[in-house]
């Protein structure tokens, strides 16, 4: 049987397809099926993803979906159900932690729960039987109009193939790699830690040192390598594997490579060793710049001083670092907005992303905007905006949140036009702009 995964783009196409799409393809191929894909762009129409469609002749339809993606993704699922029969599977982050709403939206036949690998070979099992769904009780395949599934024990790391990279359409070069499944932490507005929730104890898998590598020769042999970026959370967990991970890796690749990382998992000596070994970037999660909002509200403790000779340690090794912050987050104040500016500038980071907070399904600031009413009835059908708040907070107002959007995307761009603006004209400072604020011009 053949699974074609639609691949929704919201407001942008340069972001990478969804990982867990292309791990479940590698699995279903393996277990003698077929998988394809098709990046359904901004401006595609319905004709033209019906076309692409029954080019493929699949048996199933597939969406992998974020938040982010999930409106967009319905609007479309609700007219292919006018004109084609087919079965339609929403999994990933949104459906496992929505799935009563995934469900009674209409869009869908199934939802998957947590991982999809076995739970997709099983369904394409009772598909090609023509088995009563509703009785066959799946394991992580929830029905609609039947009660919630068990859950299947996670894979073990080597029952995992290596990614179907055709589903990534990954250029220049430029390979995405995943060393684990699961997050250590539990941050309150992130859903790592949620699934760990929805799983238990002993979701939290890395693989060996050693399959890391196999997976990157394997790459390296069909087209050279030229940089990675590793996907996990937090790439700074187990010293131990990060010792002869750097060690093994400076000395047989060498290539440059990208990670995500926590302040509180790092050393001199650790970024010391990274860098040796071929780290060039590391992307910090700093969220806030008051450490109330931190600690009290996204569980994430340590003091500014930490932060700020994190970075100081990560740019004296010779990495760019990058600091990622949220404002819009429920409990914050504009004083604390102003703290994370500040903080901002004390790091001095080579560069730097913010994006407005929205709450996300399973995680416990997604319950308490539930229960203080801070989410609006339809916020399923509104857009979850990078740029905008869905939320209705009583110390900051929505013309607040955009006002210092307005103002983090102002100071990025001064500095950015500081270090790099002078031999650009005004034409190319205009477009080095507008693709600072992901396409949109500035004003």
């Amino acid at each position: 049987m053949k699974i074609l995964f639609l691949e929704i783009e919201t407001d942008s196409t340069w972001t990478l397809p969804s990982i867990g799409a292309a791990f479940i393809a590698s699995y279903v191929r393996k277990h003698g099926h077929e998988a394809a894909q098709f990046k359904v762009q901004p401006d595609c129409t319905t004709t033209e993803i019906i076309a692409a469609i029954e080019n493929e002749s699949p048996d199933l339809l597939g969406f992998s979906l974020t938040t982010r993606q999930y409106a967009r993704a319905v609007s479309i699922a609700v007219e292919l159900r006018k004109k084609l029969d087919l079965p339609i599977v929403a999994g990933g982050l949104h459906p496992t932690f929505s799935p009563l709403s995934v469900l009674d939206s209409g869009a869908f036949d199934f939802v998957c729960l947590g991982e999809g690998e076995e739970a997709v070979c099983s369904l394409f099992s009772h598909l090609g039987k023509g088995k009563d769904l509703h009785t066959a009780k799946i394991a992580n395949i929830w029905v609609k109009g039947s009660q919630r599934p068990t859950m299947r024990p996670p894979l073990a790391c080597q029952q995992i193939p290596f990614v179907a990279r055709d589903l990534l359409k990954e250029t220049h070069g430029v390979y995405h790699i995943s060393t684990m499944r699961g997050c250590p932490f539990q941050c309150t507005y992130c859903a790592g830690g949620a699934i760990n929730r929805l799983y238990g104890s002993g979701y939290l898998r890395r693989r060996p040192v050693g399959d890391v590598l196999e997976e990157l020769r394997r790459i390296d042999r069909q087209s050279p390598i030229s940089y990675v970026i590793f996907l996990d959370d937090t790439f700074t967990v187990n010293r131990g594997w990060l010792e002869d991970f750097c060690t093994s890796y400076g000395r047989e690749f060498g290539r440059g490579f990208s990670i995500n990382a926590r302040p509180d998992t790092v050393t001199p000596e650790l970024i010391s060793l990274l860098a040796k070994a071929g780290c060039r970037h590391i992307v910090y999660g700093i969220e806030s710049g008051s450490r109330r909002v931190r600690e009290k509200i996204l569980n994430r403790p340590g003091d500014n001083r930490q932060l700020i000779e994190v970075f100081r340690w990560t740019k004296e090794a010779g990495i760019l670092a990058t600091a990622n912050y949220m404002i819009g987050i429920p409990g914050e104040t504009p004083d604390d907005i102003e703290s994370t500016l500040a903080l901002n500038e004390a790091l001095d980071p080579d560069d730097f992303g913010h994006f407005v907070f929205h709450p996300y399904p399973g995680t416990p600031l997604f319950k308490l905007c539930r229960q203080k009413g801070y989410l609006p009835e339809n916020h399923e059908e509104l857009p979850a905006d990078n740029r905008r708040s869905i939320l209705i907070l009583p110390d900051l107002p929505q013309d607040a949140i955009r006002h210092y959007d307005q103002v983090f995307a102002t100071v990025r761009e001064n500095r950015y036009l500081q270090r790099y603006g002078s031999p650009l004209s005004e034409a190319q400072k205009a477009e080095a702009i507008k693709n600072l604020r992901g396409g949109r011009p500035a004003g």
